[in-house]
């Protein structure tokens, strides 16, 4: 799969800095014939040896300590379609469309040349592309957007719901931590629907949110409750089952004494027969817990 492109500005600086490392390291090892004969040998080995440094160095070691083994994933009967044909993607995202009008009265336009350009851009992890709009269009603040959404939630899964913050969703609560997603507005903001390559929790599963947060890339950025919660009323067969992955929305923060310390975010867990929403540190790292995230294509 196609990663994220790099400008021709990006490509040159980068080759710099591979051919500045090699010359370098090639001095300070002052390799004699035999040596450097051996090394060619070796290649493959040497090879693979400088891909495992890159991976290991291009990762931040902040909160590295807040991950663990994970081997929960979704059994509820969810599935990634991206490796599908574009026209079952496109075919799938309308339906996605129809429940959101349906849901939220927001119209049916959206740009399905967008799901197309886009497809080839995204990285391995994403897995599907999620149907989504602007929070605006349902009320004046983030958190009774939120609210609305919740309260969807519990009516579609038969009252199966509930509310571990009921009435503690205002500003002094619950705020957004990432302007990724108002990005995607900006971009698609002639539609009524968002179109958002996203991960539906797997790829940061054993993660802490804040461990999440350093090691997405500068094109993928966490989701919050309310994008969270329309994924869940576009896809019914998420968080059916007590083992599936439960939801860090990675894209949110949460002040649980609301007064001003924003340590904790926001998650949908299943429990008691039903999902459950409430809020948790971004440092406890769980194996049955994953960020949900978002892509954005660089220019």
């Amino acid at each position: 799969m196609a990663k994220t492109l790099i400008t021709s500005g990006q490509e040159k600086q980068y080759k710099r800095f591979f051919d500045d490392a090699r010359d370098k390291a090639l001095e300070e090892a002052n390799l004699e014939k035999d040596g450097m004969q051996k090394l060619i040998e070796k290649g493959d080995e040497f090879q693979s040896r400088v891909v495992i440094a890159i991976k290991e160095l291009s990762v931040s070691n902040q909160f590295a300590d807040e991950e663990v083994e994970s081997s929960y994933g979704y059994l509820s009967g969810y599935k990634p379609n991206r490796d599908q044909a574009i026209e079952v993607i496109v075919a799938d995202f309308e339906k996605q469309v129809g429940v959101l009008d349906e849901l939220f009265n927001c119209g049916k336009r959206f740009n399905p040349d967008w799901i197309v350009r886009t497809h080839s851009l995204c990285p391995q992890w994403v897995e599907k592309f999620f149907a989504s709009f602007d929070w605006h269009k349902i009320a004046p603040t983030y958190g009774e957007a939120v609210q609305k959404v919740l309260d969807l939630i519990k009516q579609t899964r038969n009252g199966k719901f509930h509310n571990y913050r009921e009435g503690k969703l205002g500003s002094q609560h619950l705020r957004q931590h990432s302007k990724m997603f108002q990005t995607i507005g900006e971009e698609q903001k002639d539609h009524d629907i968002l179109v958002v390559p996203a991960q539906f929790g797997l790829n940061h599963r054993g993660k802490s949110v804040r461990r999440a947060r350093e090691v997405m890339s500068a094109s993928e950025f966490g989701l919050g409750a309310f994008a969270i919660g329309v994924m869940l009323l576009t896809h019914p067969e998420r968080l059916q089952n007590y083992n599936d992955l439960w939801i860090d929305c990675a894209g949110d923060e949460y002040a649980p004494g609301a007064g001003g310390v924003f340590s904790y975010a926001p998650y949908f867990s299943f429990d008691g027969g039903g999902v459950g929403f409430g809020a948790s540190g971004v440092d406890y790292p769980l194996g049955y817990y994953g960020s949900v995230s978002g892509f954005v294509p660089q220019s």
